[in-house]
């Protein structure tokens, strides 16, 4: 928790921020949340780190600790989709390119015409998640095996007529990294910003290494108050194989104060201190609403329910709003384990919030801390 005299340094109002970690506390001893942790920071200071709750659901856990890691499902997809403007940056290829030019085995069944600048926006028309992925999952299937499925449905719609949330097309922009840099994404990711930015306890799948030793550091993960098709099953958000799957649209263990420097790296227009991991034009292209450029996607949801590259910005009337009070240019992403992490670059402010109980049932309560935080900050 900050200490007084840093909350008012930031001038933030100390009665309101206790107000956040009152109702914080408040929602994990009432069993809403098994735990919580916060980090919130402005103008590259932090003035307040706070956790909650217990390291797992069962009522016998210890407290929740000050270095737990946390699986934070789809807050994952922007941080992928950063690594393909990297690979922009690079001149490996352009937004306007064809999948299929880099995937050929992806242009089958109709899905020739989907450019990578669909993947990024969610206009591509593939699904969420493919049909027979429980059985994927429970046959602990590799990253691989998902992707050849994907290569081989059909979409639900022309590319770039309308918008679908699609998990799967974050498995092809995985792919599509490795075959361009040979690297595996998870391996890519660790090369081009976690490494730079000293995020030593973030990965995209726990390696091996996590589980090995007198004291494993996968001890340290948060285990999630799991859904009930996920219960009494071994491919679960808590499973080893699920851990270590490292699903690009989902797969991210960290710590808030890992992905705090991820987040003020965005909002220093792609530097932290002084080094750099993303060019300013890459930032803003990935902030604005891409939304705009496709005339065939109706005007209201272009305008209402808009997205950045990987970023989703405001829509302060959907149920998974970042908060009633958020800046208009405010963009960031929802996790389905409970995750929230939301930058406003006007205010030079952004917060991250990890549960472990499932958006389904969470985010309420995390929008009602987000807009106590966005009051204690203004």
């Amino acid at each position: 928790m900050a200490e007084p005299n840093l909350v008012k340094a930031q001038g933030v109002d100390p009665v309101a921020w206790q107000r956040v970690t009152d109702l914080q506390d408040q929602l994990c001893a009432d069993g809403l949340l098994p735990a919580c942790a916060l980090f919130v920071a402005r103008g590259g200071q932090t003035f307040g780190q706070h956790f909650s709750g217990r390291q797992s659901p069962a009522a016998d856990s210890p407290p929740l600790r000050d270095d737990a890691i946390f699986l934070i499902a789809s807050i994952t997809k922007p941080v992928v989709v950063m690594a393909i403007l990297k690979l922009v940056e690079e001149a490996h290829f352009t937004l306007n390119d064809r999948v299929a030019d880099l995937v050929p085995e992806f242009g089958r069944n109709g899905k020739y015409a989907i450019t990578i600048r669909h993947l990024l926006t969610h206009t591509s028309g593939l699904p969420d998640m493919l049909p027979n992925n429980r059985e994927l999952r429970a046959s602990h299937q590799p990253l691989e095996a998902f992707i050849e499925e994907t290569c081989g449905i059909a979409t639900d719609f022309p590319a770039g007529r309308s918008v679908q949330y699609q998990s799967m097309g974050i498995a092809m922009l995985a792919d599509i990294i490795r075959r361009v840099t040979g690297r595996t994404c998870s391996q890519y990711l660790q090369d081009a910003f976690f490494g730079p930015l000293d995020m030593h306890d973030t990965a995209l799948g726990a390696p091996n290494t996590w589980f090995e030793g007198s004291n494993p550091k996968a001890d340290r993960i948060a285990q999630i108050r799991v859904p009930e098709e996920q219960q009494d099953t071994d491919w679960g958000w808590n499973s080893r194989y699920w851990l270590q799957f490292g699903a690009p649209w989902g797969g991210l263990l960290t710590t808030p104060s890992d992905l705090a420097k991820f987040a003020q790296a965005m909002l220093e227009g792609g530097a932290f201190g002084s080094v750099r991991i993303l060019s300013t034009s890459s930032i803003a292209a990935a902030t604005q609403n891409q939304l705009q450029a496709f005339a065939d996607i109706p005007e209201p949801e272009r305008r209402t329910r808009p997205w950045g590259f990987g970023w989703r910005l405001s829509w302060p009337t959907h149920s998974s709003s970042f908060g009633d009070l958020v800046g208009p240019r405010t963009y960031g992403h929802w996790g389905a384990t409970g995750t929230m992490l939301w930058i406003d670059p006007d205010q030079q402010l952004f917060t991250i919030l990890f549960s472990t109980e499932p958006h389904k049932t969470s985010g309420r309560h995390l929008i009602r801390l987000s807009n106590a935080i966005v009051a204690a900050a203004h």
